[in-house]
């Protein structure tokens, strides 16, 4: 068994698996838009599952941020031997019970999901032919999960096909554009609460030359959401609902454990504030 054949096994097929079981369970129930729902449903579970990791990355972001201002004078102090300024910084997140690496777990997990959902959702965007179903019908645990060749899946989602892409809609369709704005604003929304808040005295110090951490910081504040709504231009609507969905609740996350972060005097216009 190949790498591809693992994947598919280990990952792929669960989610097929949980997407259908829910899919139906919603279709028993007469619930509208069913496979988009069970896209949120999951989302929500997925989220819900990773929330004490998740939390656990948060709380280490938000700890290294606050280290930040040490740490730059570290490198001020230790400019000329990289090797003790390196080995102050460790200190320093030791005192302070900080992990670098907290943040990759998280990450990993998260890819491996997107992947495996992104897989899933490529047999569902022609569910309606035969033999896609016959497919999907074949990494089904059970019987009572199968779909019908005749029926296959309801891809709608108030009015939109989730199985296609903005990009193959935007012809006849040019509202659809909306759909990756929304996601790459949600990504912005949820990246600058994420990034650490300038005080007072950042703000008037002069400003040196910024090191790459800092560099790549602020550039994939900016890179990244563009990235994710390029993504979700390209890619079936399903993903934008995942990713979307996902989202809202790491802002939601972002805003319960820590705050909003630099986006704080957006939430202010709103009328949400945190102390």
């Amino acid at each position: 068994m190949d790498i591809g054949q693992i994947f598919i096994v280990l990952f792929i097929n669960p989610f097929t698996n949980v997407l259908v079981a829910i899919y139906q369970a919603l279709v028993f129930l007469h619930i509208p838009f069913p496979l988009g729902f069970s896209i949120i449903l999951l989302t929500a579970a997925i989220r819900g599952i990773m929330w004490p990791i998740l939390a656990a990355q948060t709380h280490q972001m938000h700890k290294m941020q606050k280290l930040t201002p040490h740490m730059s004078k570290l490198k001020e102090k230790h400019k000329n031997d990289k090797k003790k300024q390196q080995e102050e910084i460790m200190k320093l997140y030791k005192e302070h019970g900080v992990n670098p690496a907290a943040g990759c777990l998280p990450a990993v997990v998260q890819l491996v999901v997107f992947g495996s959902l992104y897989s899933t959702l490529l047999h569902f965007a022609s569910a309606s032919t035969a033999q896609t179903v016959a497919a999907i019908n074949k990494a089904l645990y059970f019987p009572w999960l199968h779909l019908t060749a005749t029926e296959g899946l309801d891809t709608s989602f108030f009015g939109l096909n989730i199985a296609l892409s903005p990009q193959t809609m935007l012809s006849y369709a040019p509202l659809i554009i909306l759909v990756p704005l929304l996601t790459a604003a949600l990504q912005f929304v949820l990246s600058k609460m994420m990034a650490p808040v300038k005080l007072p005295e950042d703000k008037k110090a002069p400003k040196k030359e910024a090191d790459f951490a800092t560099a790549f910081q602020t550039q994939s504040l900016y890179i990244f959401p563009l990235m994710i709504g390029f993504f979700s231009f390209t890619l079936p609507i399903g993903m934008a609902l995942y990713w979307n969905t996902f989202t809202l609740f790491g802002i939601i996350q972002q805003y319960v454990l820590v705050g909003p972060g630099s986006a704080g005097p957006w939430f202010k216009k709103i009328g949400l504030k945190k102390d």
